[in-house]
């Protein structure tokens, strides 16, 4: 039996890199997969994919920046397929290396917007549709070896993601009587599009994170990142609660 079946997931972020892996990979495993987010024609062309190798998914248009975009999300979902059991929070931007001396307030707003508040407005609507219903729920937040390590990003996008990390546990142990389990997921380099929105990077960012960069052991591949999203949405992992799993190819182990 697909370690899935009958599922019904919610990916965001999904209509390249990593989200894409996890919303083909969890088709593959049975699951009816909504594959949300930002750019549109790449998540109906992900659902192309997924539905030719006769997977059951759909494509939504989500900017979960916006709150009520988010809430529609979850609604839209439970509408179509009438459940959710499974929450990806994959969606996420990147800043341009900056210190903290170099932040601009607009480039804080933006970056919490869509790395922080977006996944604590998902996971908000997604708790509460459980409790409410008296249903169990996953919920996988994709934080980034980022959000446990000061020097792998620029402070802002470093702070976003460590807030995820609190969030994740902090979830994981309020609502771990409720059947509800949280875990996150700190990929380490992948080959993703996500460096394509740096621009004009920090000078002195980049120079202080050479010596950080230069001891990447190797590069991921999103399909790898996919299964261990898979591993944390699945039964294998029913005893699993509050951890966030570095998937890095050993890149933090020697700090």
């Amino acid at each position: 039996m697909a370690k899935l079946e009958n599922k019904v997931a919610i990916v965001t972020g999904a209509a390249s890199g990593m989200g894409k892996s996890i919303a083909k990979l969890y088709a593959q495993e049975g699951a009816k997969v909504v594959v949300a987010d930002y750019n549109f024609e790449g998540a109906k062309a992900v659902v192309k994919e997924i539905t030719e190798a006769n997977g059951q998914a759909i494509p939504m248009s989500v900017n979960v920046a916006e709150g009520d975009a988010v809430k529609k999300m979850i609604e839209d979902t439970v509408s179509e397929y009438g459940e959710l059991d499974i929450l990806v929070n994959n969606a996420g931007v990147m800043d341009n290396f900056e210190p903290v001396g170099e932040i601009k307030d607009e480039d804080w707003d933006r970056i919490f917007d869509i790395n922080t508040k977006g996944v604590m407005r998902a996971m908000r609507k997604a708790v509460n549709y459980w409790i409410d219903n008296d249903k169990a729920g996953v919920i996988i937040n994709t934080i980034s070896t980022g959000g446990i390590s000061g020097a792998h990003a620029g402070a802002t996008y470093g702070a976003s993601k460590h807030a995820v990390v609190g969030l994740t546990k902090n979830t994981a142990y309020m609502y771990a009587k409720k059947n509800i389990r949280v875990n996150g997921i700190a990929p380490g380099a992948v080959a993703t599009n996500i460096s394509s929105g740096i621009k004009n990077p920090s000078e002195l960012g980049m120079e202080r994170l050479q010596a950080v960069q230069g001891i990447i052991p190797s590069i991921g591949e999103p399909e790898e990142i996919a299964q261990a999203a898979l591993f944390l949405a699945s039964e294998d992992s029913s005893f699993i609660n509050g951890v966030v799993l570095p998937v890095d190819g050993g890149w933090t182990s020697p700090f």
